[in-house]
This record gives C-alpha cells, structure tokens and sequence, in this order.
C-alpha cells in the first residue's frame, strides 16, 4: 500500500479518508478482523446487540473500496452518504459504513452501521474509536442461556 494508492483511492471516492484507516490498512491492505463483533444498543439485522464484521476492505485492487463502494451502494440500495468499507457475514444485506453526511468529504467521518431498513445508526464517532470497539464475537455465543433456564 503506498501514498500513491491513498491518493488516488481518495480521487476515486471523492473523500478524504480518515487517517486511521490508512494507518490500519498500511499494516494490512483490507482483510478479516480477529474482535470481528461490535456490540450497540439497537437491533441489527444481525442480532439483538451487535453485529458482525468479516472484513475490513482495503484500497487498490478489484475488491477494494476504491473500486467496490459505489456499485455496493448501488446495487444493495445503501444511502449515499459515504463508503461502504465493512463486509458484514450476511455479505450485502447489511454493511458498515464511512458516513461523511455530516463533516463533508474532506471532515471525519463516523461509522454507521446499515441495516436491512437502510438506515444509518451511528456506531463510532470515527474509524479508530470503531476499530478500538470491536471484541471478540465470543463475548456474545452464550446469548440467552439465562432465558433457557
């Protein structure tokens, strides 16, 4: 990943990118998150409270958000107010989002989760508190034990 592929990612999608998320895609351009759960306070289409994020896309290549986000936003009717940069395990009835609705292209964003409605749900107030809230989607396997018993 080079400065050369940042620029022209942020050509392409018309924003400035949080550095933040060059930072983590400087370690690795895009790929599966090990705390891959964010915990909310509202329903997902995933779960009562939290969803799942298997990937975290990159920049540069065919399945990069440089050349993915709008034909996602596109194609599964996502609002139009940023880039799609999460790839949830139902893969398109839901994502995650860089949301720059509210700062304009060259502010920080926040991240947004959409759902199956479409409606963005502020989920971090930026990449990096969004990166540092995810854990470990163990934290949620043992769901409604207390209601069996």
């Amino acid at each position: 990943m080079t400065e050369d592929m940042v620029r022209r990612a942020e050509e392409t999608l018309g924003v400035r990118l949080p550095r933040s998320y060059v930072e983590v895609i400087s370690q690795q351009n895009g790929g599966v998150l090990k705390n891959s759960c964010y915990p909310t306070s509202f329903r997902t289409s995933w779960a009562a409270d939290h969803f799942g994020v298997d990937v975290i896309m990159g920049i540069g290549y065919e399945e990069g958000i440089d050349a993915q986000s709008a034909d996602l936003i596109s194609e599964w009717g996502y609002p139009n107010i940023g880039v799609v940069i999460g790839i949830t395990p139902m893969a398109g009835p839901d994502t995650v989002m860089l949301d720059y609705s509210k700062c304009g292209s060259d502010g920080e964003p926040t991240v947004v989760y959409v759902g199956e409605d479409r409606v963005p749900w502020q989920v971090a107030d930026s990449f990096d508190a969004f990166i540092s809230g995810l854990v470990l989607c163990e934290a949620f396997e043992n769901e409604g034990e207390d209601e069996k018993r």
